[in-house]
């Protein structure tokens, strides 16, 4: 008996029709590269965001989320028309303890300025921000949770420096989780000197005004970033000393809304004004002028 059973339609040859029709096409579309990280994940929403749009927001999501960013988008967005002098941090001794906490700290270090392209935690710029000569220091929260070690300490001391030597204010933008724990005491002892940095500037009568951004907390904020004349702070930045929940631990009581926000710090003092990252180079311009009454230093 015959297979009445209809034949199958011929399979499409790998390509579809778009290959048949215009052979070469396909060539070119699988060339075109798309990038991966095209699209950001809003931390808040979840929603995705196109990186163009959010770049060009300064990385500030629809919501007022101010995103992490770092050290090299700081400095172009602060310095008038982003243009600055890099200035080079001193080399220090890497390692002096031969710490290890299951990967050694070398290795930590390798893989951090792999991952970075910085050689540490602290980049020095100086140019004009609002007409006004200045040396900014800007802490990179992605290098090691920007935590303070002999390398940023010696960072910022040459930050004030070159802020003496060139008769200008500076402007510290913190972002850190602590000490830098594979440094040990060295660590702490950065707290102490970069806080007789601060009273080096003190004693020049040059300005020093820090902008605490997401998050800055630990020993850095319990030396220089609450040493300045003025404290401004990006929205929603986390500032303190302890974490929230080592806080909560601790007391065993509940933490009012907001709590160690640049918000709640603004309401209770701490800080002076918070400022969007869009408005803080007109309003830094605006404070280094006052500050400096009028004072010039040629570059």
């Amino acid at each position: 008996m015959a297979d009445k059973t209809p034949p199958k339609p011929p399979q499409e040859k790998r390509g579809g029709w778009l290959s048949r029709f215009a052979p070469g096409v396909r060539k070119i579309v699988s060339r075109r590269e798309t990038p991966d990280n095209l699209w950001v994940k809003d931390p808040d929403s979840g929603d995705m965001l196109y990186r163009p749009d959010l770049e060009t927001a300064l990385w500030v999501t629809p919501s007022g989320r101010h995103m992490r960013i770092n050290a090299a988008k700081r400095l172009g967005y602060t310095f008038d028309g982003g243009e600055y002098e890099p200035i080079a941090s001193p080399e220090v001794a890497e390692d002096p303890l031969k710490f290890s906490d299951g990967k050694p700290y070398r290795e930590r270090l390798i893989a951090a300025r792999k991952a970075t392209g910085l050689k540490d935690a602290m980049s020095i710029g100086f140019g004009d921000i609002g007409g006004t000569p200045a040396v900014a220091v800007v802490q990179d929260f992605a290098f090691m949770g920007g935590s303070l070690g002999m390398a940023a300490g010696e960072g910022f001391i040459a930050a004030a420096h070159a802020a003496i030597e060139r008769n200008v204010p500076l402007v510290c933008f913190t972002a850190a989780g602590g000490a830098r724990m594979q440094e040990g005491a060295l660590s702490l002892m950065q707290m102490a000197r970069t806080t007789l940095a601060v009273q080096e500037l003190k004693d020049a009568q040059l300005p020093y005004v820090v902008v605490l951004t997401d998050p800055t907390t630990g020993g850095v904020t319990a030396s220089y970033a609450m040493l300045g004349d003025v404290h401004l702070a990006e929205p929603g930045a986390l500032i303190g000393f302890a974490g929230p929940r080592v806080i909560e631990t601790t007391i065993r009581e509940k933490l009012p809304p907001g709590f160690q926000r640049s918000e709640y710090l603004q309401e209770k003092g701490m800080v002076d004004r918070v400022v969007t990252r869009a408005d803080l180079p007109a309003t830094l311009g605006k404070i280094l002028s006052m500050l400096m009454g009028g004072r010039r230093q040629a570059a």
